[in-house]
Parts: C-alpha cells; sequence; structure tokens
C-alpha cells in the first residue's frame, strides 16, 4: 500500500493511470489514493467502529496529515475554517450514527455560507441499512436539505469516482458541502482502482450558468448614467477571486462599497470609497447611502435580512442590478431591475470596458460629512471592564494586514467586523448565515492548519467559547499558534443586549458569569497558555507576548457587563430607522 500511495502522492494528473498497478485493493485504499489524487493533505476527523478500515490506510499514509479533534462538530468547522483560508475543499471524516449526525451543524453552516467542504460519514455494513443496527442514522435523509449533494457508496467500484465528483461539486458553481456516505462493506471490499477522467459531468448539475451580453450591457448603461451609485459586495466576491475587478470598477466609477458580513475584505477598508459593512450592525452611512444611492450594484451577494432590513424599503430609490452565480438566489428577496447571472470574476471582467471614467464629487462630499457626523459607535472602559472596541482596534494595529481574525457569534462577532480594519480577501473568517456559537474556536484551528504561515486570531466571548472549549486540547495536542481572545461580560451578550433594548432588560437565562469556570486555569489544564486582563495596558502587554509564541495562548478580557454593539436596525425596520448609540 505505501508504494501505491506514494504513487498516487506524487501524481498531479488526475488521469494518471499508477493507481492500477495493483489489480487488487480496498475501498479504503481507494478512498485515501482518490484524497491524495484532488490534493488533500489535512482531513479532520474522530475515527469510530464504521470508519477503521480508513483509518487502518491513514495510518501509513504519511503524506496526508489527520488532525484529531474533540467533537465531530469541531471537526467541520475546523474544516470550515480551512475552507475559508485557503479557498480548497475542507475535508471531514467521522463514524457512522452519532458522528455523523454530530457534523450536521457545521455541515448547515457551511451550506448557509457557501463554503466548499466534503464530509465522509461512515454507515453500518449495506446490508443492514435501514434495520435500526446499531449506531445506524439516515445521514443522507437528515443532511439532504442542507449539502449541494450526499452520496451513499453501495458499490467499491464507484469510491474513486464518486469522490472525484463530490470536489467537483463542492469547489464549483457556488461552492457548498458534499456529502458521502461510506458503508464499512464498501470499505472493505476490494477491486481494482482506475484512472479517473479529467472532466467530471453530473447529471442535471450546471455550476456555471451565464447571462447574455444584453445583460451586461444594460448594467453598464446604468452604472454610466448614476449619479449616486453604491457597490454592494457579498461572499461571492472572494469566493470567485473577483476583489482587483471589483476595486478596478469601485475606481472606475467613484462609487462607494459596502461590504455584507461575509463579504469584508473583499474590498480595503482603509479605501477613500469604503463604507464598511451595512446591515443590521452595518455603518450609519453604508446603510443611509444604499437608502438614498440612485443605482446599487449587487455582487456575489443574496439581499439576506439582516442586510436588507424591511425589505420593501431596501435601497427605495435605486435601480438595483445583481450578479449571482446563483440564479436562485437572484429575485428572491429584493426585485432587481437587471440581473446577471453567472460568476463574479468573470461578468465584472465583461463589464469593466463597458464602463466609463467618472467622478462624483458631490456624491462622495455627501458621504464623507456623514462618515464625520456619524462615526462607529465606540464606548470607553470603565472601572467594571475594559472596552471591546478598544481591545479589537489594538488587535488591528498590532497585527499586520494579512492575519486572519476568526471570530465567534454574537456581540464580539459584530465588534470585530465593525473595529478590525480589514484590507485584505479571506482574513475575516466567520459564521454568517446560520449564525453558529462556538464556531470561532475550531475554525481558527483551520485556518491555522490551512495558513501555517500566517497569525491567527479567535475572538469570541465566554458563552460561545464554552460550545466547543474542549478543542483546547486540539490546539495543545498540535501546538496550534492560535491566539484567543475571549471577551468576558458574563452574559449571552447579544440576547441580553435585545433583552435590554426591547424586553425591559427582563435578563432571562442570559448571565452565565456566575457559572463560568475560571477560564485561565481551564486552558492550562489543556496545556494551553492562558492569561487574564482587566486593563487595556495589560492586554497591550499580553497581546504583544502571545504574538510572539509559538503556540497557542488564550487571552481572557474582562469588559463591560453591558456594553452594546451600535448603530442597530431593530427587526423589520428598514436600514434608515437606525438605533445609533446609548
Amino acid at each position: 500500500m505505501n508504494e501505491l500511495i506514494n504513487a498516487v502522492s506524487q501524481c498531479v494528473d488526475e488521469s494518471c493511470t499508477s493507481c492500477t498497478e495493483r489489480t487488487c485493493i480496498s475501498g479504503a485504499e481507494i478512498l485515501v489514493c482518490s484524497l491524495l489524487r484532488q490534493g488533500v493533505r489535512i482531513i479532520f476527523g474522530f475515527p469510530g467502529g464504521s470508519v477503521i478500515p480508513v483509518y487502518d490506510v491513514l495510518y501509513d499514509t504519511t503524506e496526508i496529515q489527520h488532525v484529531l479533534v474533540r467533537h465531530e462538530q469541531g471537526a467541520t468547522h475546523a474544516a470550515d475554517g480551512y475552507a475559508r483560508a485557503t479557498g480548497r475543499a475542507g475535508v471531514v471524516i467521522v463514524t457512522s450514527g452519532p458522528g455523523a449526525a454530530n457534523t450536521v451543524t457545521g455541515i448547515a453552516n457551511a451550506y448557509m455560507d457557501s463554503i466548499p467542504m466534503v464530509v465522509f460519514a461512515g454507515q453500518v455494513a449495506s446490508s443492514s441499512i435501514g434495520k435500526e443496527s446499531f449506531q445506524e442514522a439516515d445521514i443522507l435523509g437528515v443532511t439532504r436539505s442542507i449539502t449541494k449533494h450526499n452520496f451513499q457508496l453501495r458499490d467499491v467500484r464507484d469510491v474513486a469516482e464518486v469522490v472525484h465528483k463530490a470536489f467537483f461539486i463542492a469547489e464549483s458553481g457556488r461552492p457548498g458541502p458534499v456529502l458521502v456516505e461510506l458503508p464499512v462493506d464498501v470499505m472493505k471490499a476490494k477491486c481494482q482502482m482506475t484512472a479517473n477522467s479529467v472532466d467530471v459531468s453530473v447529471k442535471g448539475y450546471n455550476p456555471q450558468p451565464e447571462s447574455g451580453m444584453e445583460d451586461i450591457i444594460l448594467a453598464a448603461d446604468a452604472l454610466n448614467r448614476a449619479e449616486k451609485p453604491v457597490i454592494y459586495a457579498g461572499g461571492g466576491v472572494i469566493s470567485s477571486g473577483a476583489w482587483e475587478e471589483l476595486l478596478k470598477i469601485a475606481e472606475k466609477l467613484d462609487a462607494p462599497v459596502t461590504t455584507t458580513l461575509l463579504g469584508i475584505g473583499s474590498f480595503p477598508e482603509d479605501h477613500r470609497l469604503s463604507l464598511g459593512m451595512l446591515g443590521m450592525h452595518g455603518t450609519w452611512f453604508a446603510n443611509m447611502a444604499v437608502t438614498e444611492a440612485d443605482t446599487l450594484l449587487a455582487v456575489g451577494a443574496r439581499f439576506d435580512d439582516r442586510v436588507t432590513g424591511l425589505a420593501e424599503q431596501f435601497a427605495p430609490e435605486a435601480r438595483i442590478i445583481h450578479i449571482d452565480i446563483d440564479p436562485t438566489c437572484i429575485d428572491r428577496t429584493v426585485a432587481p431591475e437587471i440581473s446577471i447571472v453567472g460568476d463574479a470574476r468573470r461578468m465584472l471582467s465583461r463589464l469593466m470596458p463597458m464602463l466609463q471614467d467618472k467622478t462624483n464629487s458631490q456624491w462622495f462630499s455627501r458621504i464623507q460629512q456623514w462618515k464625520k457626523d456619524h462615526p462607529v459607535y465606540r464606548k470607553t472602559g470603565t472601572e467594571k471592564g475594559v472596552s471591546a472596541q478598544d481591545i479589537i482596534l489594538q488587535v488591528s494595529d498590532m497585527t499586520s494586514d494579512n492575519t486572519i481574525i476568526c471570530t465567534d457569534v454574537g456581540q464580539n462577532q459584530m465588534w470585530a467586523a465593525q473595529n478590525y480594519v480589514f484590507k485584505n480577501p479571506r482574513t475575516l473568517i466567520t459564521s454568517g448565515g446560520l449564525g453558529t456559537m462556538g464556531f470561532g474556536l475550531p475554525s481558527a484551528l483551520g485556518a491555522s492548519f490551512g495558513q501555517p504561515d500566517r497569525k491567527v486570531i479567535a475572538i469570541t466571548g465566554d458563552g460561545g467559547f464554552q460550545m466547543t472549549v474542549s478543542e483546547l486540547a486540539t490546539a495543545s495536542q498540535y501546538n496550534v499558534p492560535v491566539i484567543i481572545v475571549m471577551l468576558n461580560n458574563g452574559f449571552l451578550g447579544m440576547v441580553r443586549q435585545w433583552q435590554q433594548l426591547f424586553y425591559e432588560k427582563r435578563y432571562s437565562s442570559t448571565e452565565i458569569g456566575s457559572s463560568n469556570p475560571d477560564f485561565v486555569n481551564l486552558a492550562e489544564s489543556y496545556g494551553v497558555n492562558a492569561v487574564r486582563v482587566q486593563t487595556e495596558s495589560d492586554f497591550t502587554q499580553q497581546f504583544s507576548k502571545a504574538l510572539s509564541m509559538e503556540g497557542p495562548m488564550l487571552i481572557e478580557v474582562v469588559i463591560n457587563k453591558e456594553d452594546n454593539v451600535f448603530p442597530m436596525v431593530p427587526g423589520g425596520k428598514p436600514l434608515s430607522e437606525m438605533i445609533e448609540k446609548e
């Protein structure tokens, strides 16, 4: 087996016939060979009975590093972080039944955010499926609505082809997760492994639909006529690698750019045309620019409810142009006047030559005045804790432009999005559509494995951190150089904020501080360096120390208990009706 795997690992051509030298190998061996053909070198997983045959092959496969997580959800989030940091599909292997079921949250998270991932889930023997066998779960049925596609292997002769298709589906078109079910008998069965065709065809799957040039011409005409244009960029800009085209078009049109949460990094936030993030916790000036724009170019964005607020009053004065690779995202929430279906990078490249060089001095001056009159809200520290916003600003000032920031969900996520200055794509990794607490730490581990030469910071809260705290063991075991900045306010902060603003401060089941563990001792028990800070100067000192360390470190920061995230658009309100500050 070693000779076979070595031959495959040296192969860069998927049509290579090296694998046919052995006439009879197991499904597990074919699986691992197929992963090597796909360029997989890192897998996140947790073993169990039904996948022992696969793990037995991995035991001798030095070309693939298996990262042992402490929970299957952690594996999916780590693979998710890896994918966002690298642009390649993250890979997960888990056992059947509870192991497969534990991946559901992470798969749904990747599906909502269009992240490429391939999950290999063990299954009982084919003859036992559907008989309520030990550790059997209908993971195909469970995940059908949260995957781009899923496969159940029934014949060892199909293993190589299914793996090939799984990666093609996950990474092409609008990316997303694919699940492959591995019955244990198929993994044990043997056959000859044949070469894959480089070209993949999946019946009924068209990953690259495209509009004709007439729609692009209409869009160019509308943008050339615009006096108050705004570009609204989503995560699709990053997925397609369209950030250079976005920058050139913005500068050519002299059009300000606002991004979704997942679009952060697609446009440099220190650029004069940057408006930052829009939406529920977007900047005041981004929301008002969209509200007053006469033309809105939306690229790789799906008009999520957290962005639009009251959809009927979103960009009420604008001619809306929507570019997206997924036709189902167009006209689903907001009806565009001009729709362009296709890959963002290709469509912007076709649009660019038709655009005129423009200067929108009056529009730009109005926005600059908004920025001056309504800056991003920041609260200073008090004797009861430091300011979370100031901590994020310090992190931004003390790290390089290619540092990767991974966040959990809630107030810590929004403070990071609002206050860290992101200048490059794939530098913010966060859970957008699903809003998954516990995402921060494992996604940071995955990002660090994917980009080992870059510094990775996990920003989390005391609530979300505890949901996947066991992954500290993973960080310790592999000495992953991740810095964890935990903002501890003793609350489930974002829910508490809503309770304060809309439910008369009736803090029902959101106060957790009294039952929180000693986080420093907890981290140290896992072998992770940890420190608690209560002043900004202490944080500066400890964060500087952490930046020079080779292994993981937790910095617990005691922040103000009732600090809030502003601006805030209340649910069901238009973007123009913001709560700007306390």
